[in-house]
């Protein structure tokens, strides 16, 4: 059974879902959107970060590199091709500039950590939400942590961009889950392939089922589409998913705007900015995201 590591814990969140939530984010996503907020949870494996910011010039890194990896004049500059991810550098750097990127826990290590917050779940309406990446890659594993959440009294809450085995979801996962947002992003197939990296075939069927489940099993379900400019909040892609919800029967959905927080992750990750998005280091402006919305509106579909 395979066992998705744990990228951070996000602690009295009020964005991931209704309530007080712990956000528990994992690594690993089918999807490759050039745009990624959470670029250090696209690969399943531990990555290495690296932050100059916090750098010290002590070149501790340097001394305890078993591969050489770390240049000669600069410290915390790395070569990729030759680190092997030992970590060493890690344990080392005074400063903490140097981090690993997901850790292994085990299902009740996570427990523990979110049931000390039950708390502040039960008075709110909240709970944990588990995201990533995508939480559904692993369902059965996945399964047993619902489970045991579940056993615990705690509502679970799930953020997906829809692209799994919905059976397995099904059978595993959604007989715990109270609540779900699924992102919609770009209806266009030949699109969504150039900007995530995969058809959203199965995305869109996921969809469907979902809304057919969460009328029967009772989870609360709400779709989102991040506004990436030029990309998804363009006016043809906007109604084109308008034109989805209103076939399908969808009355509300949320909108995001963009953030471009994501550009530090990714240098640190010393992951590679696509053109299409390398000068989008702004906020989406008000009157942007109020456009965005008309085409919802107008149709009767709330926008949260």
């Amino acid at each position: 059974m395979r066992q998705p590591l744990v990228l951070e814990f996000k602690a009295n969140s009020l964005d991931d879902g209704p309530g007080i939530r712990t956000a528990v984010f994992f690594k690993g996503c089918p999807l490759s959107c050039i745009w990624c907020h959470n670029p250090e949870s696209k690969k399943p494996e531990a990555e290495l970060s690296v932050s100059l910011d916090d750098c010290i010039g002590c070149f501790t890194c340097k001394s305890v590199c078993p591969k050489g990896a770390v240049g000669p004049d600069k410290p915390g500059i790395l070569d990729r091709s030759i680190c092997d991810l030992c970590f060493e550098c890690v344990e080392h750097c005074p400063p903490k500039g140097l981090t690993r990127v997901g850790k292994e826990m085990s299902v009740e290590e996570i427990v523990k950590k979110c049931a000390s917050d039950k708390p502040f779940y039960d008075v709110s309406g909240g709970g944990v939400t588990l995201s990533g990446g995508e939480p559904c890659l692993c369902p059965e594993w996945m399964g047993g942590l619902c489970k045991a959440l579940h056993d615990e009294g705690i509502s679970i809450h799930i953020e997906t961009a829809g692209l799994f085995d919905y059976d397995k979801v099904k059978e595993f996962m959604l007989p715990y889950v109270s609540s779900i947002y699924m992102d919609i992003k770009i209806i266009d197939r030949e699109q969504h392939k150039k900007y995530c990296g995969v058809y959203n075939d199965v995305i869109l069927e996921n969809f469907k089922r979902f809304l057919k489940d969460s009328k029967e099993m009772g989870f609360d379900y709400l779709t989102r589409t991040p506004l990436i400019p030029n990309i998804t909040d363009t006016d043809e892609n906007l109604q084109d998913i308008v034109k989805l919800y209103k076939e399908n029967g969808v009355t509300r959905t949320e909108l995001l705007a963009y953030n471009p927080t994501w550009y530090i992750k990714a240098k640190k990750l010393g992951v590679p900015i696509a053109e299409e998005v390398a000068g989008l280091d702004s906020w989406q402006s008000p009157e942007k995201i109020e456009h965005c919305k008309s085409f919802f509106l107008a149709e009767g579909i709330e926008c949260l």
